[in-house]
This record gives structure tokens, C-alpha cells and sequence, in this order.
């Protein structure tokens, strides 16, 4: 990813604490409040949901933003600021508080609320490349095409959350069954797809894939890997780089940061350099 350090804009912060942050670690919350109070002039914002937390991004003035919550909050602040067409000039800071913090982890920023606090008020502004769909979508980290059922078994309910399935084994010993027209999802199995990186025929839908990837790599460009399936021995994988992707198929899903999307027949991304700026921690 393209990465060019500089100095935050503002000293005025706009501090937007994401109410999943507030119910999953309020003293997290608490202690980076404290700190970011402490450093700057900051103004509190605590939206109820998706429409309060666009509202109090747009309406920010000079302020810089400081998202306060987890992958998910970061990855609907860039996402807002891209609709708006702000991101260019707007720098995010995160303080990452929740439960899915593997992209915050992966952009380099620290996940301890003290460390992750003074950060935002010492740090510079990394600009970083994004990967950005034909329906106007953004890809902070990796995109990967999971074998056809693996993603749609992920988002059957209950699924990776042991507490929900036991709730609802519980239920159904209390509740007369009753027909069911809710079918299970299908085993992962391999996908067929038509992969172009720039134009250029990577793989086609006669070669069956395991997995597709894509992530931003260096000076604008994507780095593109797509796994075929192995027969005895193990296949290599296919790599490829370029600015524009475009997989087609029958209708998939695909994993963007925190989120599963689809199904599609048909999607491109084109890699956007430099196009979003995040707060990280100074060098020495």
C-alpha cells in the first residue's frame, strides 16, 4: 500500500464513540475519552446507530474525526467519506474498542486504549491505497472469494457463536416443532470464476478455484492470487498484480475486511493510490 507520513491537520478533534464500543468496553471508552481530552480540544459525539454516526461525520466542520469502536466503525467512516467524496481530504484516527479488531491490528495501529489514544494526538497521517468497487463499495485490507457455501454457512444463524446455538437448542426443546422451509446452506466446495487482472485472463471458468484473493499492495496496484484446485499433487497458486480486478461467475459472495457481500455474477475493483488517510504511531 502506498504510504506517505505526514502531520495531522487539526488539533480539534471530533471524538465519535460507536455504540457497539460503548456496550462491549465502556471503561476502554472511558480511559481513551480521558486521554484525547487530556491532548486536545475534543468534541463528544455518541450516535444510537448508522444515520446518527453519517450525521455527526458529515456535519464534523475542522475537526478531525476520531472514530472510538472496531473494524466495522472504521471500515463506515472511510465508506461515508468516500459517498461524500471527503476522503481525500479528511484524515481518519481510530481508537479501536469491540470485538473485531483484526484489520486495526493489520493497519498498524494499537489496540490498547492508552497507546491507541495517544496515537491519535502524537501520530501522523499515513496515506494508504483503497480498493474500490463498481458499486461504489471500499476495501480497506484483503478481499477474498471463499469456496462456494463457505460464506453463506458463515452467515446461517448461529454459526461461529456457540451461546446462540445453545439458546436456540434450548428454545426448540420449549416450543412444538413445526415445519421448517429454511434449507441449510451447501457444503464449501470449489467455485468457477473468470478472474482479469488489467484486462489480462488469469483464470477462466473451465479451471475449478479454491480461493481468490486480492489485496492493495504497492504504488497503486493490487496484488491478485487465486488458489486452483489441487488433484493429488498440490497446485501453485496463480499471482498476478494490476489496478483493475474483475471476477464473474455464477453468483458468489466475498469477504471485504469485516463484512461478507453478495451473491454477484459480476464484480470489478480498481485500486485507488493514496486515496484515504489513518492516524498511526510516529517512527522513534
Amino acid at each position: 500500500m502506498a504510504e506517505v507520513a505526514t502531520p495531522p491537520t487539526s488539533d480539534q478533534l471530533l471524538v465519535i464513540i460507536d455504540p457497539v464500543a460503548r456496550r462491549t468496553d465502556g471503561e476502554s471508552v472511558r480511559i481513551a475519552k480521558d486521554v484525547l481530552s487530556a491532548g486536545a480540544a475534543t468534541k463528544l459525539c455518541l450516535p444510537d446507530g448508522p444515520e446518527e454516526f453519517a450525521r455527526a461525520l458529515e456535519r464534523r466542520g475542522s475537526r478531525r474525526p476520531v472514530v472510538v469502536g472496531d473494524d466495522r466503525a472504521l471500515v463506515r467512516a472511510v465508506s461515508l467519506l468516500h459517498r461524500q467524496r471527503e476522503l481525500a481530504a479528511c484524515a481518519l484516527s481510530l481508537v479501536p474498542v469491540g470485538p473485531v479488531l483484526g484489520l486495526a491490528r493489520s493497519l498498524g495501529v494499537p489496540t490498547g486504549a492508552v497507546a491507541a489514544a495517544r496515537a491519535v494526538l502524537d501520530g501522523v497521517e499515513r496515506r494508504m491505497d483503497l480498493l474500490v468497487d463498481d458499486s461504489d463499495g471500499v476495501v480497506l485490507g484483503a478481499l477474498r472469494i471463499p469456496p462456494v457455501g463457505e460464506a453463506a454457512r458463515d452467515e446461517a444463524p448461529g454459526a461461529g457463536r456457540p451461546w446462540l446455538r445453545g439458546c436456540q437448542s434450548l428454545v426448540r426443546t420449549l416450543v412444538p416443532a413445526r415445519p421448517s422451509r429454511v434449507t441449510a446452506p451447501p457444503a464449501p466446495g470449489p467455485s468457477r470464476l473468470r478472474v482479469e487482472v488489467d484486462g489480462e485472463l488469469l483464470v477462466d471458468l473451465g479451471q475449478p478455484v479454491e480461493a481468490v484473493s486480492v489485496t492493495p499492495g504497492e504504488k497503486g496496484v493490487a496484488s491478485v492470487e487465486v488458489r486452483p484446485v489441487s488433484v493429488g499433487a498440490e497446485a501453485s497458486p496463480l499471482l498476478a498484480e494490476g489496478r483493475t480486478v474483475t471476477v464473474s461467475g455464477a453468483h458468489f459472495r466475498y469477504r471485504t475486511d469485516s463484512a461478507i457481500s453478495g451473491p454477484v455474477r459480476t464484480r470489478t475493483w480498481v485500486v485507488r493510490e493514496g486515496a484515504w488517510g489513518l492516524t498511526v504511531p510516529g517512527v522513534g
